[in-house]
Order: structure tokens, then sequence, then C-alpha cells
């Protein structure tokens, strides 16, 4: 019981987070739900919270979506989410936790040291970095890091920067969501509780988010995440 009043909890938090950052429900839920189901199922598992949570912040900002940028950079983010859940069902947990602790771990550092603010990135590579971000995506289900730094290249106002990586998460989202329910559906399914309250946890604190967004100090809510993030990361690559 009180793992899932944890789960609720936490998947709040990222909801709020990534109304805000752009990011944030797979690196906070992820950690979590592995502690409790492993982290090749936990990530699966998150895909569900992680699209309704998108669907709902994206029609709430589908005005301020760059759709240039959205075309540059989604398309190849969307083929890497595909070949990154197709090599999901190929790793096994161990492996799986220490990739997720890198990603979380260089996000972190990426976040807390405004990396992105001092990098101009070609535009030739932007494509491939998006396709990058799009197998982690698929692979450990974070990409939020990678996709914010390349998406600076593009210098995009605040809003149109959430609202925009919020539209390429979905395209990877729809690209991985069906094979991970193709090759774990049984799993899933025997977790089907945990994952509704991750759900319900996530769209509230989406809501929420959206409605006090511009009422929060961002450069100090972005070092706050980054941190929790990278502590994240540290303790998987521990575990």
């Amino acid at each position: 019981m009180e793992f899932f009043i944890v789960t609720v909890l936490i998947a709040f938090v990222a909801g709020l987070v990534a109304s805000i950052a752009g990011f944030g429900i797979g690196s906070l839920l992820t950690p979590l739900l592995a502690i409790k189901v492993g982290t090749k199922l936990a990530v699966a598992a998150v895909v569900i919270p992680h699209f309704g949570g998108t669907v709902v912040r994206c029609w709430l900002l589908r005005k301020s979506i760059d759709k240039q940028t959205l075309i540059d950079f989604g398309i190849t983010s969307a083929i890497g989410g595909l070949l990154g859940a197709l090599l999901h069902n190929f790793f096994r947990n161990p492996l799986l936790t220490l990739i997720l602790g890198f990603i979380l771990t260089l996000s972190g550092v990426m976040g807390l040291s405004d990396i992105g603010k001092r990098v101009n990135l070609p535009s030739r590579l932007v494509g491939l970095i998006g396709a990058v971000s799009g197998i982690f995506g698929g692979l450990v289900g974070n990409q939020g890091g990678i996709r914010s730094l390349a998406l600076t290249t593009f210098k995009l106002d605040p809003i149109s920067f959430v609202a925009t990586a919020t539209a390429i998460g979905l395209l990877v989202d729809i690209a991985r969501m069906p094979v991970y329910f193709w090759s774990m559906a049984n799993s899933l399914i025997g977790i089907w509780w945990l994952i509704f309250l991750a759900s319900l946890g996530v769209l509230a604190g989406t809501l929420v988010g959206i409605v006090f967004v511009r009422n929060i100090n961002e450069k100090l809510f972005k070092r706050i995440v980054s941190t929790i993030i990278l502590i994240l990361g540290i303790y998987m690559l521990m575990a």
C-alpha cells in the first residue's frame, strides 16, 4: 500500500515537472517502478502514463508547437523510438538499469550546468541527435535530456520549447508503444493497478502544471528537477 501511495505522489510530481520542463515523466517514474518490477517492465509500463500525460499537454499547448521543428526533429526521433523499443526486447534488466542510470546522470549534469545554452549544434546533426534520443526513449524510456539539448539549436521561446518537445515525445510514444504491448502484454496486465495509479497521478500533475506554469521560477525549478534526476541516475548506477 505504501508503494502505491508513493507512486501516485511521484507520478503527480512527474506530470507537474513535464508541464514546465518538457520532460520528466520517464525520468522520475521509471526508476521508481523499476524498484518494484525491474527496469525492463518499468520502461514498458511507464509509457502508458507518459502517453496519457503527453496527449493532454500536447492538446493544451497545441497552438505553441513549432511545426517545422517538429518535422525536422520529430520524424527521426520517432524512427529512433521504434528502433529502441525493438532493441529493448533483447536487453536484460542489469544492462537496462545501467543504461538508464547513465542517461539520468547525463541529463542531470546537463540540466545543472546549462550546457545546452553554451553549445550550438550544427543543423545537419539535429536529425541524427533526434534519432539517438528516440533510441534511448524506446530502449530505457528516457530521452528528455538529450532532446532538450538538441532543441536549444532552434532558439524557441519557453512555451514553444515545451509544446514542441511534448509533440516530439508523443511521436516517440506512438512509435514505441505497439512494440511494448506486443512483447510484454501479459506482464503489463499483471501490474495494471500500478499503471492505473501512475496514470492518474501524471494526469493530475499535468493539469496542475499547465495552470501554474507561468507562476513558477522556471530556472530554479529546472535546477531542482535536474538535481533529483542526477541523484536517481547515480543511485541506479550504484544499484
